[in-house]
């Protein structure tokens, strides 16, 4: 059991730090073109340099959502790895990690609407470019995955 306990713990922490990098890091998106290679983020367009990122088209807002969900999903993940560390230590055996897995449930559905409205309106709207995802959305992604089956495994946990 210590040894399931520390391996998700290793894995909560892990997915923490992907958050972090997948949410600050500017390289959601690559674009080669004739202008050379772009990265776009949340944040920032970098070519030789970093600018502010212009939104076309009436994207600011989903932009705006995008970055909230995001931020919402560190707070998320950083909170139920505290959890975790005091209800191991302060719960009895059946009530432990009902909270840690909730809390991971809800970083899951805001990893998972963040992504998806940033699919759904950032990627593939340049025609004269060849662009694809950058390490950060694919980051973001397996963040999605871990922080579901860490929840998941929180809240069988608890009947140990």
């Amino acid at each position: 059991m210590l040894v399931l306990l520390a391996g998700i713990f290793v894995v909560h922490i892990a997915t923490v730090i992907m958050l972090f990098v997948s949410t600050i890091a500017n390289v959601w998106m690559v674009d080669s073109s004739t202008w050379g290679t772009t990265s776009s983020g949340l944040w920032l367009l970098c070519n030789k340099t970093c600018d502010q990122l212009p939104v076309r088209g009436g994207n600011d807002p989903s932009l705006k959502a995008v970055q909230a969900f995001m931020i919402l999903s560190i707070i998320f993940s950083v909170i139920a790895l505290v959890m975790f560390i005091v209800q191991l230590f302060t719960l009895e055996k059946g009530k432990r990690f009902y909270i840690t897995g909730a809390i991971m449930l809800v970083c899951w559905m805001c990893i998972l609407i963040g992504v998806s409205i940033y699919t759904a309106r950032f990627t593939g709207k340049l025609p004269d470019t060849h662009s694809h995802h950058g390490y950060c959305f694919i980051l973001a992604w397996i963040c999605f995955c871990f922080s579901f089956i860490i929840s998941i495994l929180y809240l069988v946990l608890r009947k140990k």
